[in-house]
């Protein structure tokens, strides 16, 4: 079914209950004074290369939580908090880090890299992170937030790819409504240039922002600014990434791969060492085969999903996310995929990265205004705009549902953008002021140890805790058989691996 068919008759109410969801949440493991843990990741979690539920992130301190694939929004977040239960339980006195941005952080160098083992593919993983902390600085790599996977049946490659070009367009509205990342600990910016002010010693921030986590001083890249990435087709994205992956880049090459002693340090010289590397709001994605090449996959087997990524921490709820946020993503995702896509610009990108810039740093600004087309429009104007536009379909999930909860959500959105006092990053600047003097630290610290207390004082029943257990040792398991299955020295298989041809080739027109 295409998009203007959609847009004319709507979506079947099977086809709305066919939606499929799982999170990924990263935190960082924190001390009780706020500090960094920079302890391995703990042995009760078990293997970080082969848990399917919990992992790291970029290093050894950054805890990511994965769920499964669930049809239903509260059974995703019911697992999401099992998941995290276990995990706070099984840390001893550290805690969960409750804000994207990242607590109190030792020197560049002294952040611990994730490690999984010594087979290949765990080398590789760490291998991969110390490229990150040459190419960016590992403090940026720190950067915690929520990714939604989301997939609708009956839809096209062609299809999900209209949809990113209007999530983009309209990234905008998310940043806005539940950014809250508004301040940040100094030490994360310590020695860099950066535009915040300093609210109090030792916290940084701006008074209109939303996300700093989405701005200048988040994931960005210089180098990666000069990537063109077109969403127009499957293909043209695809030759986007494999030139990325595959022609070297010239300050990496100074950088070079290996040490004077021999050791690695990034697994490539080319503008992207992997795919992941590539940063971006939302993500085409697909399930891929052991040892295969996602860019393969993708071009061999389409989209299969799309990751949002832009969804930061919220520190107020428990397991960093509410329900109606995910509903609301639910209906955004939608109205993207309904609507009208025309194939984007150069010059539509380089406007949409302004307006992702503004929203992040002065997005409560009053009369804020970004640029759509070729006018500037007031960010509460287009806001409510949309929303108008997502009413119909919220009411079409709450027929296929039951109940109004996806309606609500959009209200509450409506909400947020008459009363910006209301979103997140007001909240948690006024929550800094009013309760913690200002400090960012402070704040974060408090509830950190607020949600862990209040996560152990519901503990697993015991079935789930076995459960867990069971996992976390049948992980370990699986990583000796990884490393035993080994065959050949680790130069070769990072040189078979990065292979041009492991990443596929064009489809034929």
């Amino acid at each position: 079914m295409s998009e203007s068919n959609w847009a004319l008759e709507g979506f079947p109410a099977q086809q709305l209950l066919g939606i499929r969801r799982g999170i990924e949440k990263e935190s960082l493991r924190s001390l009780r004074s706020g500090a960094l843990a920079a302890t391995p990741h703990p042995k009760a979690l078990g293997s970080a290369l082969t848990h399917p539920h919990i992992t790291t992130d970029f290093s050894e301190s950054q805890i990511e939580l994965i769920t499964g694939v669930h049809a239903g929004i509260e059974d995703c977040l019911d697992e999401l908090r099992r998941v995290q239960n276990f995990t706070l339980a099984s840390m001893g006195e550290e805690m969960l880090w409750v804000s994207s941005m990242p607590c109190g952080l030792p020197a560049d160098d002294a952040i611990p890299l994730g490690q999984y083992g010594s087979s290949n593919v765990g080398q590789a993983k760490t291998v991969y992170r110390s490229g990150l902390g040459y190419r960016y600085g590992r403090r940026m790599q720190t950067i915690s937030g929520i990714h939604y996977n989301w997939s609708l049946p009956e839809v096209s490659s062609q299809d999900y790819f209209a949809l990113i070009r209007n999530f983009r367009r309209h990234a905008f509205l998310l940043l806005y409504l539940f950014g809250a990342s508004p301040a940040v600990c100094s030490t994360f910016v310590q020695g860099r240039s950066h535009s915040l002010q300093e609210l109090q010693p030792g916290t940084m921030g701006l008074p209109y922002a939303t996300s700093l986590r989405m701005g200048r001083l988040g994931y960005q890249s210089d180098a990666q600014s000069a990537l063109a990435v077109s969403y127009n087709s499957l293909e043209g994205y695809a030759a986007s990434l494999h030139q990325a992956l595959t022609e070297p880049y010239a300050p990496y090459v100074e950088t070079g791969v290996r040490n004077a002693d021999g050791s690695f340090k990034q697994l490539a010289t080319s503008l992207l060492q992997i795919e992941n590397e590539f940063y971006g709001t939302i993500r085409p994605k697909r399930v891929i085969f052991q040892g295969e090449r996602p860019l393969h996959a993708l071009r061999e087997r389409g989209v299969e999903y799309v990751e949002v990524r832009l969804m930061d921490l919220d520190p107020f709820e428990p397991v960093g996310i509410r329900a109606s946020t995910l509903r609301f993503l639910d209906v955004f995702l939608l109205h993207c995929l309904s609507q009208a896509s025309p194939d984007d610009t150069p010059a539509e990108i380089a406007a949409m990265a302004r307006n992702q810039q503004s929203v992040a740093e002065r997005g409560r600004e009053p009369g804020l205004q970004l640029q759509r087309g070729e006018e500037m429009v007031g960010l509460a104007d287009w806001g409510l705009d949309i929303v108008a536009q997502l009413r119909p379909l919220a009411q079409a999930l709450d027929r296929a549902h039951g109940g109004s909860a996806y309606a609500q959500a959009v209200e509450l959105a409506q909400h947020g953008l008459t009363h910006p006092e209301s979103l997140p990053s007001a909240r948690v600047l006024q929550a800094m002021r009013e309760q913690h003097g200002g400090s960012f630290s402070a704040f974060v610290r408090s509830l950190s140890e607020q949600t862990k207390a209040q996560e152990l004082a519901q503990p697993l029943a015991a079935h789930e805790l076995a459960h867990f257990q069971q996992l976390a040792q049948a992980s370990l398991e699986r990583q000796r058989e990884i490393k035993a299955a080994d065959t050949l020295p680790f130069d070769r298989y990072l040189q078979q691996y990065l292979s041009a041809e492991r990443l596929g080739r064009p489809k034929a027109s």
